[in-house]
């Protein structure tokens, strides 16, 4: 029998205190963080949903191999155990353990990258934007139609639109093409799924073209389970089969273990290259550490080694999607516009659809971000035009394609109550939302402006 509550499959064994507080306390709080979220003591927040990198709750098994951690500079065993279930998930043979996902980019997007040099995405994510511009590449996002109608029930609106990656070959050039970067599940473009179909045309195309095709894979498994339920031929096969298949198609892949590893640090970068390998491992050695630790410690590999079986675990994924579509189909029930069908680990709101009296220039997703802190203790990030925006030559700001504010889920954090409290905030949010006010920005980097920019209510 189907019973409609979703339970954790797992028993609590060890409790972190959340610190409660007041909207009073809130209101100063924000203001002393200059309206950014990320300039937040976490224990000024009740439910914190800025990102699901890094924020897992470790298994028992976890912890325990955490023990056997080998710490030897060289040739440590955790390194061998690393290794071996990196390969076989991704059936690469060359592998560079790192100390986060975007370490990993840093050294391959730095290497293939420069000016003159142009990456292709189903759609870049932050840091893997500011990686490859930092090198003087440019960055194409060519997401498929559907991902812009929020509320069409398609089963993939992660894809990369295929007819429009080979037009920017033919207009590009394909020697000026660094890399084809699929990425599970399509972050920014609202945590959806890519099929089979879509990664193995992609591969046809770059083989055809001889360019570099990358899975960045943070996501892996949770792309598997929506391949599993939505695409006809992979029923009978277990998410795991489902992901080797899907790594078997790529040239290279990178991780950040931080998520569907279920560790709080680590990640990696595997390619089929050996040229390609050795020129990446030389930055590895500069910037990271030796090969065989990274910038990890022996405990890290041990973790991110049992991880990547845990992560596949049926009972594990089944709850995981299940409870994100929960928060999802709640609030839209409310009238919260949402990007439908929900993602894997995270509830994207269209921040325009709920404010449209507030401009684009006035950043209505982070307007968003700082109510949701305010009225209910809940710290998110705004995915738009704070994240994404450029400026034109006159100073005045190109907007983002999509306004969001994205709540990423934690994995085996939270419980049905806490979830269900953050859908009872949303109740104040609509019951308020006319009176919501836009920002401006009063100081920024020129890189990644998000995680540290200084805001001011608008009057």
């Amino acid at each position: 029998m189907n019973f409609k509550t979703i339970i954790e499959p797992f028993r609590i064994k060890s409790v972190e205190p959340i610190s409660m507080s007041t909207e009073s306390e809130r209101t100063a709080f924000l203001e002393r963080a200059h309206f950014n979220p990320f300039l937040l003591k976490s224990d000024q927040v009740i439910i914190d949903f800025l990102t699901d990198s890094g924020t897992s709750a470790m298994s028992s098994n976890q912890w325990a191999a955490m023990m056997n951690g080998d710490e030897s500079y060289a040739g440590a065993r955790s390194w061998e155990r690393f290794e071996k279930a990196v390969h076989d998930l991704t059936g690469m043979p060359y592998i560079l353990p790192t100390h986060q996902g975007r370490a990993a980019e840093r050294i391959l997007y730095g290497h293939l990258g420069g000016e003159g040099k142009y990456f292709i995405s189903n759609t870049h994510f932050d840091t893997t934007r500011a990686n490859i511009e930092y090198s003087g590449a440019s960055a194409h996002d060519i997401p498929v139609l559907e991902a812009r109608d929020f509320s069409a029930n398609h089963p993939f609106k992660g894809n990369l639109d295929t007819k429009q990656l080979q037009h920017l070959i033919t207009e590009l050039g394909e020697k000026n093409i660094a890399a084809v970067i699929l990425t599970v599940t399509n972050n920014s473009g609202g945590g959806q799924p890519v099929s089979m179909q879509n990664a193995k045309e992609i591969s046809a195309i770059c083989k055809k073209h001889h360019i570099l095709f990358v899975l960045d894979c943070c996501r892996i498994a949770e792309n598997s389970y929506f391949i599993h339920e939505r695409e006809k031929g992979y029923h009978e096969k277990s998410f795991r089969e489902i992901a080797q298949e899907m790594f078997s198609l790529a040239d290279a892949c990178v991780m950040s273990a931080k998520k569907d590893a279920l560790v709080n640090m680590g990640g990696f970068l595997a390619m089929r290259n050996k040229e390609l390998a050795d020129a990446c491992t030389q930055l590895l050695i500069i910037t990271e550490g030796y090969t065989t630790y990274g910038g990890l410690s022996g405990r890290d590999m041990e973790a991110i080694a049992v991880g990547l079986v845990e992560v596949f675990e049926a009972d594990y994924l089944k709850y995981r999607i299940r409870s994100t579509t929960y928060l999802g189909e709640k609030i839209l029930e409310k009238g919260v516009p949402i990007i439908y069908p929900v993602g894997g680990h995270a509830v994207y709101i269209d921040a325009k659809g709920l404010y449209p009296h507030i401009p684009v220039d006035q950043y209505p997703g982070q307007a968003l971000v700082c109510e949701l802190y305010r009225i209910g203790g809940i710290r998110c990030v705004e995915i738009g035009s704070v994240m994404f925006g450029k400026y034109d030559d006159h100073g005045k700001l190109i907007p983002a394609p999509m306004e969001l504010v994205r709540l990423a889920i934690p994995r085996r954090v939270y419980t049905q109550s806490h979830i269900d409290y953050v859908v009872e905030v949303f109740d104040e949010i609509i019951r308020v939302k006319k009176s919501a006010k836009g920002l401006k920005i009063k100081q920024e980097p020129k890189f990644l402006r998000h995680f540290t920019a200084h805001f001011e209510l608008v009057k």
